[in-house]
């Protein structure tokens, strides 16, 4: 009787591991899920601010550049569409096209030296420059922690239990316009 206890105890030893290794695998994927969602809500945050921006800076420049009703409308159409965007997909597509209306902008403000020494509008033109630089932090972040959770997703044995409770890969944040990945052209 005494080696069937010690049997029986080994067994109820091992399967309380495999449990106790099997939660600590759940548990892990729940904890990389929350980072990823925590980081998304992060850029979320200076997306929100770098909208907000927008307004404040086209209304400054529409008294400068009255003959320029197509670009300030399309960045105000861009900035609408990411605003309206959801996830990483939609949203970096969005921002992407946010972010080409602005270029666009911005060239149309360097013909109005008045409107480039407007201390509102350099204001305005700082702030937006800070927020771009905080996106791009949240961005890196964002994609760091959706390379963890998307690593231990596709993970053997993680990957059982992935697919068991329906965790499924993210999208990362990415650049979507072939000239963004492209390395500046330096002219003097």
């Amino acid at each position: 009787m005494g080696a069937a206890l010690i049997v029986l105890l080994v067994i109820v030893a091992f399967a309380v591991i495999v449990i106790l290794w099997l939660i600590g695998m759940y548990n892990g994927l729940i904890r990389l899920r929350n980072q990823v969602k925590n980081a998304w809500a992060q850029i979320d945050v200076q997306l929100k601010r770098r909208h907000d921006l927008i307004p404040n800076l086209v209304e400054t420049a529409k008294g400068y550049v009255k003959h320029e009703r197509g670009t300030l409308e399309a960045v105000t159409e861009a900035r609408s569409r990411a605003m309206q965007a959801s996830g990483a997909g939609q949203a970096s597509k969005a921002e992407q096209g946010l972010t080409n209306a602005l270029g666009q902008f911005f060239m149309v403000v360097e013909r109005y030296p008045d409107l480039k020494a407007n201390q509102n509008f350099l204001a305005l033109q700082e702030e937006l420059s800070s927020t771009e630089n905080k996106i791009s932090f949240a961005r890196q972040f964002y994609n760091d922690q959706v390379m963890n959770f998307n690593i231990r997703v596709q993970s053997f044995p993680t990957n059982i239990m992935a697919g068991m409770f329906s965790f499924t890969q993210m999208d990362l944040f990415e650049l979507q316009a072939a000239e963004e990945r492209a390395v500046p052209e330096v002219k003097f």
